[in-house]
C-alpha cells in the first residue's frame, strides 16, 4: 500500500510539474515574442537593442527579466521532472512517450540557453561562444561544417547572430514548445490509464467481498 501511495504521489508530482514547465515555457514565448519587436540581431545592434529594452520601452526590463527567469527556470525543473519520472516508472506505452519527450525536452530547453549566449553581444557572451566553437570543431567527421553552418564562414559576425538567433527562436523555441505539450499530454494518458486500473482492481475487490 505505501509503494502505491509514493507510485502516486510521484505521478502526481511529475504531471504538476509538467503543467509548470508548459506554463513557463509559455511565459517564455510570449515575453520572446514581445521581445523580438525591439531586438535586432545584428552584431552591432544586439547590445544596443537590449539596452534600449532595458532602459526606454515601457516594462522592457520586465519582459526581458521574465524571459530570462523563465529560461532559468525550465531547465531546472525539467531536469527535476526527468527524476521523478524515473522514480515513479510504470514501463507503459504513455510513461515511454512522457520519458522521451521528457529527455527531448530538456535537451531542447539547454539549447535554448546555449543558443541564447551570442545574442547578448556581450564580451562574456562572445568569449564563451568562441570556447564552445572550440569544442564543436573538435568534433570528428562535421565539427567544422557545424561551426561554419553557426558561424557562417568565417568569424563570428552579424550573420552568426542571425543564425543563432533563428535557431533560438523558430526552430528550438518551437520545438520545445511542441515537447513540452506532448510530454504534458502523455502524463495526463499515464494518469487516465492507472485511474481506469484502479477503477476495475476497485470493482473486483467490491465483486469478490460480495461473493
Amino acid at each position: 500500500m505505501q509503494s502505491t501511495l509514493v507510485d502516486r504521489f510521484l505521478r502526481r508530482l511529475a504531471t504538476i510539474l509538467s503543467v509548470v514547465i508548459l506554463t513557463l515555457m509559455l511565459i517564455y514565448t510570449s515575453t520572446g515574442v514581445l521581445l523580438s519587436f525591439y531586438y535586432e540581431p545584428t552584431a552591432g545592434g544586439a547590445y544596443n537593442s537590449l539596452q534600449m529594452i532595458n532602459t526606454q520601452v515601457s516594462y522592457g526590463w520586465l519582459f526581458y527579466r521574465t524571459h530570462e527567469i523563465a529560461g532559468n527556470a525550465v531547465i531546472a525543473i525539467a531536469l527535476i521532472n526527468l527524476v521523478v519520472m524515473f522514480l515513479g516508472r510504470q514501463f507503459r506505452p504513455s510513461w515511454l512517450a512522457a520519458w522521451i519527450s521528457g529527455i527531448l525536452l530538456t535537451l531542447s530547453t539547454i539549447g535554448l540557453s546555449w543558443t541564447a549566449m551570442l545574442l547578448g553581444w556581450n564580451q562574456e557572451g562572445y568569449w564563451r561562444f568562441q570556447i564552445e566553437l572550440g569544442t564543436i570543431e573538435a568534433i570528428p567527421f562535421i565539427g567544422r561544417q557545424l561551426r561554419d553552418i553557426l558561424v557562417g564562414g568565417g568569424a563570428i559576425n552579424t550573420l552568426t547572430v542571425q543564425h543563432l538567433y533563428s535557431l533560438h527562436t523558430y526552430v528550438i523555441g518551437t520545438a520545445a514548445l511542441i515537447l513540452a505539450i506532448v510530454n504534458l499530454s502523455a502524463l495526463l494518458w499515464q494518469e487516465w490509464e492507472m485511474s481506469q486500473e484502479q477503477d476495475v482492481i476497485q470493482l473486483v475487490d467490491a465483486s469478490l467481498a460480495e461473493s
